[in-house]
């Protein structure tokens, strides 16, 4: 880990100078929400996108918190030796002094932050990039998806699940439908064109996701947002999935079973070169 300093309700301390109270209501009843943020070279990976997301966790839940983000974000990774480090930024409401189910508006919330070491996977290259395998199962979640809530035990237990089975992930399905990774988005491929869920309350809005739609739109690359049926991915070309520390990574097979070839496809290829372009001109202050 490379948490020589974290951030605590304004101060950048040791770890083990950083306390909270038993009655966070972040720590009683996971009221609280995060965001994790790629910096490579000390410089944050679409950090506007992140913390635009977190502002909308933050309002969805009734949690005012208002500070500058970015400048306490840059310090720490700059406090903490700059270079590739992921970011968690934690906010709960803070804490009543006992434990109660009611909140008042006034409390103060808790903002903590800390830092661990990530791969410059856009450096490093495609060929470094290992594909998945992934099973898919039912998303047992709640209904506000796009809330970026601290409340992963459904995430937990069925990530245990695909770990215990050999994978990687799990691919969730609500209503006969897919919805994402249980720390992911999902994208298909047939016939060159791009497929990724709809985004709604049943989804996060990843900020990678809208990355790819983004690269995808400026090269040419046809996309639609639409419903996915699980039995879709027996017929894909090359499934993928996104997140923020792990940029986009094809998987290789579902349940046990190859997708295609059970090899990297053309379009994750042309997508990865997209991403390691984008990053260079972010390093560059071209982007």
């Amino acid at each position: 880990m490379n948490n020589e300093v974290v951030y605590l309700n304004g101060r950048f301390v040791a770890p083990d100078q950083a306390s909270v109270s038993v009655f966070d209501r972040g720590f009683l009843f996971a009221d609280s929400v995060y965001e994790v943020i790629p910096y490579y070279r000390g410089i944050g990976f679409r950090l506007q996108q992140h913390l635009d997301r977190l502002v909308h966790s933050l309002r969805a839940i009734r949690i005012q918190a208002n500070e500058d983000w970015a400048a306490i974000l840059d310090e720490l990774v700059q406090r903490n030796g700059g270079g590739s480090l992921s970011v968690y930024l934690q906010v709960s409401r803070g804490s009543a002094g006992y434990r109660t189910h009611t909140y008042d508006d006034r409390m103060q919330p808790t903002v903590f932050a800390c830092t661990s070491p990530i791969r410059d996977i856009y450096g490093e290259g495609a060929d470094q990039v290992q594909g998945y395998h992934v099973i898919v199962t039912a998303d047992l979640r709640w209904h506000r998806c796009d809330i970026k809530s601290t409340g992963l035990l459904p995430n937990i237990l069925v990530l245990q699940q695909a770990r215990e089975a050999g994978a990687d992930e799990a691919l969730l399905v609500r209503d006969g439908l897919l919805s994402e990774g249980t720390s992911s988005n999902l994208f298909l491929v047939r016939q060159g064109v791009l497929y990724t869920p709809k985004r709604s309350s049943e989804i996060l809005g990843g900020t990678t996701r809208e990355l790819i739609l983004e690269l995808a739109a400026e090269a040419g690359i046809p996309y639609q947002e639409v419903d996915l049926r699980p039995e879709e991915l027996a017929t894909a070309d090359e499934v993928w999935i996104s997140s923020s520390t792990r940029g986009v990574i094809p998987v290789l097979s579902i349940d046990g079973e190859p997708v295609a070839d059970g090899r990297k496809g053309p379009l994750w290829q042309k997508m990865f070169a997209l991403f390691t372009c984008f990053q260079h001109r972010l390093m560059t202050g071209e982007a």
